[in-house]
C-alpha cells in the first residue's frame, strides 16, 4: 500500500513478555497452621484462667461426651457458664466422683486377683474368689466350688483354712482405701434345720456374713468401715436357674459408689475430697 500524503508508514511490534510461572500455595498452609496454633494457644489460657469448678465441667464432658450431654438435656454447655456459679454443675461432679472411683476399683480389683493367683494354697483348693466392678461397685465374691464346702462346712458358720486366708489377703487391700464395706452372706435353696425350726438358711447367710466382718476387722479394716452386714438366705442366687448349685453358697463383699448430695456446694466438696483421699490411697499402694 502507499503511504498517504507522502510519509511512510512505519509498523512497530512489540513483544509482550509472559507472566512468570505460579508461585504455589504453601504459603497458604503454613498460615493455616499458624492460625490454628494461635487458636490452640488462646484456648489454653482461657481455660486456665477458669474457675477450678469450669475446669472439672470441662474435663467431665471430654472424659465421656455422650453421658455428659444426656446429663445437660436443656443443651447448656460448662463453655458457656463462665465464672458464674450455677446448678449446671452438679451432673459433672457426680461423673467426676463415679470417673474417680471406677478407676480406683479396677485398681484395686487387680491388685486382689494378683495375691490370690500368686496364693499356692488357694489355688490348690480351687478356691474361687471372683472380683467385679458393677453398677452397684466393687463386689468381692467368695463363691463355693465343687461339693460346696471349701469357705464352709455344709450348714455351718465356722470357717475354714481357706476362707480365713482369702478374707486376710481381702482385707490388706481394702484397708488402702476409706470407702465403706458391706457384708452379704448367701445359701443355696436347700431346707437347711428342721421345718419350723429356729435356725435356717437366714440365720446362716447372716452368721456367715458376720463370721467375714471379724476377719475382715482383723485383718486392717478401721472402725467404722463396715456399715452393714446382711443375711439373703436364698433370695439372690447367683445361679439363676439352678437354685440348688453350690455356687450359690458364697461371701459377698461390697464396696458402693458414692452418692453426690444435690447440693452443688456439698457436691463439690466431696468430689474434692475423694479425689484427693483416692489419688493419696493410690500412691501409697504403688509404693508399697
Amino acid at each position: 500500500m502507499a503511504p498517504r500524503g507522502g510519509k511512510k508508514i512505519i509498523i512497530v511490534k512489540k513483544k509482550v513478555a509472559g507472566h512468570g510461572g505460579h508461585h504455589g500455595g504453601s504459603w497458604k498452609v503454613a498460615y493455616a497452621d499458624f492460625v490454628t496454633a494461635m487458636m490452640a494457644f488462646f484456648m489454653v489460657m482461657w481455660i486456665l484462667g477458669m474457675d477450678d469448678k469450669t475446669k472439672q465441667a470441662i474435663e467431665g464432658y471430654f472424659a465421656n461426651p455422650v453421658g455428659y450431654k444426656k446429663g445437660y438435656g436443656a443443651g447448656s454447655s460448662p463453655l458457656s457458664t463462665g465464672t458464674a456459679p450455677t446448678n449446671v454443675q452438679k451432673t459433672p461432679l457426680r461423673m467426676i466422683v463415679r470417673s474417680t472411683e471406677q478407676r480406683t476399683f479396677e485398681q484395686l480389683k487387680n491388685a486382689i486377683l494378683e495375691k490370690v493367683a500368686a496364693n499356692d494354697s488357694l489355688k490348690s483348693l480351687k478356691a474361687l474368689v471372683d472380683v467385679q466392678v458393677t453398677n452397684d461397685g466393687l463386689r468381692i465374691e467368695l463363691v463355693e466350688t465343687g461339693a460346696g464346702d471349701v469357705y464352709f462346712p455344709t450348714g455351718s458358720a465356722k470357717m475354714k483354712s481357706p476362707t480365713m486366708l482369702a478374707l486376710q489377703l481381702i482385707g490388706t487391700e481394702l484397708a488402702t482405701l476409706q470407702h465403706p464395706v458391706i457384708l452379704e452372706g448367701h445359701t443355696d435353696a436347700a431346707q437347711f434345720g428342721a421345718a419350723g425350726g429356729t435356725y435356717g438358711n437366714w440365720e446362716l447367710s447372716a452368721d456367715r456374713a458376720n463370721a467375714a466382718r471379724r476377719v475382715l476387722e482383723g485383718a486392717g479394716l478401721s472402725d467404722g468401715r463396715i456399715v452393714e452386714v446382711r443375711g439373703y438366705a436364698a433370695t439372690k442366687p447367683r445361679i439363676l436357674d439352678d437354685p440348688l448349685s453350690a455356687a450359690n453358697r458364697r461371701i459377698s463383699i461390697l464396696l458402693p459408689f458414692s452418692v453426690v448430695p444435690d447440693g452443688a456446694a456439698d457436691a463439690a466438696t466431696m468430689a474434692q475430697y475423694k479425689t484427693d483421699s483416692m489419688r493419696a490411697n493410690i500412691s501409697k499402694r504403688v509404693a508399697r
